[in-house]
This record gives structure tokens, C-alpha cells and sequence, in this order.
């Protein structure tokens, strides 16, 4: 029954997300707490399990909250102004390019193997230059989830360091295999990337051939929106081209910080945006005004990522998770059991659409391993499976995980058209690299 409602509540959340129909933060808290109580428990059970969530997820919402306002107050200073001109500059203005650049920025920076850094300095670079050449916001989220994607695979990375925990097995041991598969898959995002951007262009240009027409007809073209927190005018009066190296140093050192975990992530970024409106714009009157420029999209994102803390919370503590994993695992028919690499690698990407990290590996792998063991097949073999897709290509889709708030925050995309743009590719890429590492013997397509 708990296994179950957790089915339904992970599958009405998707279905509500992906169809548009109410908000994010309507369906992420409103729907546990309804199969919550449908599963017995008290009110005052699910608002514990609520509280835990929150308070598991405050501290990225506070980050959210100070990240969002600090890229903003220094998007008006004018930093990322010259890095644009330079960006283009190398990448041209064409959509390809600049999407293929997109998807490099984000597997270098993923070097890490935090979600978090990669999209707080991948977006804010790049979010600019898609505006400036009238590229949409839901193919940067793309480019950038896939290359996040990719890199997740990476042995420091969350879903390498569960798995070897889970196996027993060293991490490399884990990870070395799979580095064919890792290379192609870095060359197959870049290629998804190129294309994407190629279409992009056919988009722009159609768009522009449509406006040319409507003038032509004695009609109005339509004007789009300037980008940013303020028009023209203003964002001329806000600019500090003087405090540019500044602002530059502040923010290399910010990252290098948050990189080197120095302090907490939210700390960090809440010293930096103090710094930053004290010496860009000093006084009461200004440091307001830039605060509420950008407060509208930062609170917004932080009730999205507070109700998704009430939603893992239940989900945790009613159980559900646990149940879930346990009920997925003995799904597998027995006469299937053989195949369960091929199995897992496959729907290794949408399985992040139910399991996060912590719930797969930690729950649903030692339980295949088990399984797996009976027909020869190594544990190491069945993690190297996951690896090719559960919450590494598939993390950036996975509302299980704080990372995926961030990004679709940063970003500005609705949460469902961010998971129907992104998950076909990102699931193409997983099939490659899992037939790269049945070619080159990384994993067992069979047991013998």
C-alpha cells in the first residue's frame, strides 16, 4: 500500500508538471500530503516529515535566494558585458556555436562534480549571450543539463561515491571501465548540442522572415522584451564599467571558495551580494531598488524549492521511498534477471524521474545485486549499468534532487518543458555510452 502511494503521489507530481496544469509549488507539496493522509498518517506526522524536508533543502534555498540576487546586481554593474562581447566574439552569433561553447563551459566546469557550482557558473555566463541573440532559455537548460550530465559520471561525483559505498567496490575500479563510454558520451552531447543549435538558427530565421512579412503587410513587429531587470535607460545609469575587474575578482573568488568549500554555499554567496551593492551601489534607495529587481524570480524559485523539501520529506519519512525501491527491484521477473545490465542501463535515465540518488543507490541497487548475484552477475557490474544513466544524464531531469531547482531557476523554464526538452537526448546519449561499454566489455550485456 505505502509502495504504491508512493507510485502514485512520484507519478500525479510528473503528470501535473509536465501537463502544465498548476504550479510547481501546488504540486509538489500538495500532492504528498494528500496520499500522506490517504496513508494513515497525522497531520501533525506529515508536518514533522514536511519540517525535515524543509530544513534538508533550506539551506539551498537560501543559496538560491543570495546566488540569484548577487549574478543579478552584478548583470546590472555591466561584468558580464565584456565577457559576452568575448564569448561571442569566439563563438560568432551563430546558435550552433554558441550552444556547442554552452555545452564545453558546462562539462569543464562540472569538473567538480557538484550540479550547484556547474549551473551557478555556467547560467549566469551564458544566460546574457542566449538573450542577446534571441536563443531560447529552455535550449540553454538543455545544453547545460546535458553537459552536467555527462561529467556526473565522474568518480568524485554523488552517484560514483554511493555506488562504490553500496558495491563494497573502490570508486575507480567502478569508474576506469567506463571511461570509453564516458568520452563518447562527452562527444555525442556535443554533436546533440551542434544540432540543437543548427535548429535553433532555422527557428531565429524564421521568426525573422515572419516579422518581415507583418511589416511588409503594414502590420506591427512585434517587439520582444529586453532582457534583464530594467530598460535602456536605466541599465545604462546602472552600469559601473569602473568596478569591473572588481567585480571580477569578487566573483573568481566566490567560486573558488564555494569550490573549496571554505563556508557553506548560502554564507558564501550572501558575503558576496553584501560586498557587491556596498561598492557598486552604495546608499539605502539604490541597494533596495536592486534587491527588489531581482527578488520577484528568486522567491519564487525558493517556495518551488521549499515545497519540494515538504515533498521528499514525506516521501522519506511515511516510508514511501524505502517501499518503492523495494517493490522496483522485485518487479524484475526472474526470466529477465540475466538481462539486468542491459535492463538498468536502459532506464537508467528515466529512472531518475522516481529514484534520487540516495533511493537508487542506497535502496534500490543493493536489492538488483542480490538478484543479480544469483545469475553471476557482479555487483560492480550492475552499479557500472546505473552509472551510464540514474541520476548522472538523468540528473539533470530529476525533481529528486535540489541541483535540478537550481537549474530550471537559474534558467527561468517552466519544470515541464524542461523535462520533455531535455529527457529524450539525454536518454540517446545514455543508450550510446551504455553500447560503448557493452563493446568494450565495461559491462555484461548477458550473464552466462
Amino acid at each position: 500500500m505505502v509502495s504504491l502511494l508512493g507510485f502514485v503521489t512520484v507519478g500525479a507530481i510528473l503528470v501535473l508538471l509536465l501537463a502544465n496544469r498548476v504550479s510547481a509549488v501546488v504540486a509538489l507539496a500538495g500532492v504528498p500530503i494528500v496520499t500522506g493522509l490517504i496513508a494513515g498518517f497525522s497531520p501533525p506526522e506529515i508536518g514533522e516529515f514536511a519540517g525535515s524536508g524543509i530544513a534538508d533543502v533550506a539551506g539551498t534555498a537560501a543559496m538560491f535566494v543570495f546566488a540569484i540576487a548577487y549574478f543579478g546586481v552584478l548583470r546590472d554593474a555591466g561584468m558580464f558585458d565584456p565577457i559576452i562581447d568575448r564569448i561571442v566574439g569566439f563563438a560568432g552569433n551563430t546558435p550552433a556555436t554558441v550552444c556547442l561553447a554552452t555545452t564545453l563551459l558546462a562539462c569543464a566546469a562540472h569538473l567538480d562534480g557538484a550540479g550547484a557550482t556547474t549551473f551557478l557558473i555556467t547560467i549566469p555566463a551564458m544566460l546574457p549571450v542566449f538573450d542577446r541573440l534571441g536563443m531560447s532559455r529552455l535550449l540553454l537548460a538543455t545544453c547545460v543539463g546535458l553537459g552536467a550530465g555527462v561529467m556526473n559520471l565522474l568518480p568524485w561525483g554523488g552517484p560514483a561515491a554511493r555506488a562504490a559505498t553500496t558495491t563494497g567496490v573502490p570508486v575507480n575500479d567502478l569508474w576506469v571501465p567506463l571511461i570509453p563510454a564516458q568520452i563518447v558520451g562527452i562527444v555525442v552531447v556535443l554533436g546533440i548540442s551542434w544540432l540543437l543549435g543548427k535548429r535553433e538558427s532555422k527557428r531565429i530565421a524564421a521568426r525573422a522572415e515572419e516579422a518581415v512579412a507583418v511589416a511588409a503587410g503594414g502590420g506591427n513587429v512585434p517587439t520582444p522584451p529586453a532582457a534583464g531587470a530594467a530598460d535602456d535607460t536605466d541599465r545604462s545609469n546602472l552600469r559601473r564599467p569602473k568596478l569591473f575587474w572588481f567585480n571580477i575578482l569578487l566573483t573568481v573568488a566566490v567560486v573558488a571558495c564555494l569550490v573549496a568549500a571554505v563556508a557553506t554555499p548560502e554564507l558564501l554567496f550572501l558575503a558576496a551580494l553584501v560586498v557587491a551593492l556596498v561598492v557598486n551601489y552604495p546608499g539605502l534607495r539604490r541597494q533596495t531598488d536592486r534587491i527588489e529587481a531581482h527578488a520577484k524570480g528568486a522567491m519564487l524559485m525558493a517556495t518551488t524549492l521549499l515545497a519540494a523539501g515538504v515533498f521528499l520529506g514525506i516521501l522519506d519519512g511515511t516510508g514511501m521511498i524505502e517501499a518503492m525501491a523495494r517493490t522496483a527491484a522485485e518487479a524484475i521477473p526472474s526470466g529477465a534477471a540475466p538481462a539486468l545490465p542491459l535492463i538498468v542501463g536502459v532506464l537508467g535515465v528515466p529512472l531518475s524521474l522516481l529514484f534520487g540518488p540516495d533511493a537508487f543507490y542506497l535502496g534500490v541497487l543493493p536489492v538488483l545485486s542480490g538478484v543479480g548475484e544469483q545469475f553471476g552477475i557482479g555487483a560492480a557490474d550492475l552499479a557500472r549499468a546505473a552509472l551510464i544513466g540514474e541520476e548522472t544524464l538523468g540528473f539533470p531531469i530529476s525533481p529528486l534532487t535540489g541541483a535540478f531547482y537550481l537549474l530550471v531557476g537559474l534558467t527561468g523554464v517552466g519544470i515541464g518543458k524542461h523535462i520533455r526538452s531535455l529527457i529524450g537526448w539525454a536518454w540517446l546519449a545514455s543508450i550510446v555510452m551504455l553500447a560503448v561499454a557493452f563493446a568494450t566489455g565495461a559491462i555484461p550485456i548477458w550473464a552466462s
